[in-house]
């Protein structure tokens, strides 16, 4: 049973730097991807980076690239993300979720972390 409990999350100024964590047990070297979603108030949860368990191949929105780093650790079961240069579009609850095949859609999310990036 894959469960993911995320950590890191705290109010930051604009400019910023933060690191979130997830922890994930369960995952196997056949998982085929983790990933980091965001939730912002009122709207549905987006998509934000991913890595291929296995490979380590990253995956990231338009909106972060550049300012966010994807890392996973496999022998730790562990998924980060950094997050340079903050803006205020970057608030929202983040999850990570797992990816269990190619095409398969994200699932087992975690409760969250919130991110408030403050102007």
């Amino acid at each position: 049973q894959v469960q993911l409990v995320e950590s890191g999350g705290r109010s930051v100024q604009v400019g910023d730097s933060l690191t979130l964590s997830c922890a994930a047990s369960g995952v196997t070297a056949s998982t085929f991807a983790l990933g980091w979603f965001r939730q912002a108030p009122g709207e549905e949860r987006k998509f934000v980076s991913a890595v291929r368990w296995s490979e380590g191949t990253p995956y990231y929105a338009n909106s972060v690239k550049g300012r966010f780093t994807v890392s996973r650790d496999v022998a730790k079961n562990t998924l980060a993300l950094q997050m340079n240069s903050l803006k205020p579009e970057d608030t929202g609850i983040y999850y990570c979720g797992v990816q269990t095949s190619v095409g398969e859609p994200y699932g087992f999310w975690g409760r969250g972390t919130q991110v408030t990036v403050i102007s």
